[in-house]
């Protein structure tokens, strides 16, 4: 398993105020959110125990529940629903982005 498996951990535990925060306006985004970042870590997961093409692929979907991530941070942030996201949060979501992008090459 790739070992940025522990920063998306990690990532999950910052999002849990981000979720509860969103979910008062916008309980389906709060939801959405929580569900793509599941989805980095068991596609994460799931990926190290496989191998050759179903190994990438499961890594290549963790890369796009990354995006949704990220994306439903962007929409709650444009519609008001948080002021701000912690920029470790930030920080800890580009790496796993960019270590995915890395290993689906």
């Amino acid at each position: 398993m790739l070992r940025i498996y522990t920063t998306v951990i990690e990532m999950m535990r910052g999002l849990r105020g981000v979720i509860e925060e969103i979910g008062k306006s916008d309980r389906d985004l709060a939801r959405q959110l929580g569900r793509a970042s599941a989805s980095v870590a068991l596609n994460l997961s799931e990926g190290g125990g496989s191998h050759g093409g179903t190994r990438v692929e499961r890594y290549r979907n963790a890369l796009g529940s990354a995006r949704e991530t990220g994306a439903c941070l962007d929409v709650a942030l444009a519609l008001g629903y948080v002021r701000r996201v912690d920029e470790v949060l930030l920080d800890h979501l580009d790496h796993v982005r960019a270590v995915l992008v890395k290993n689906v090459r």
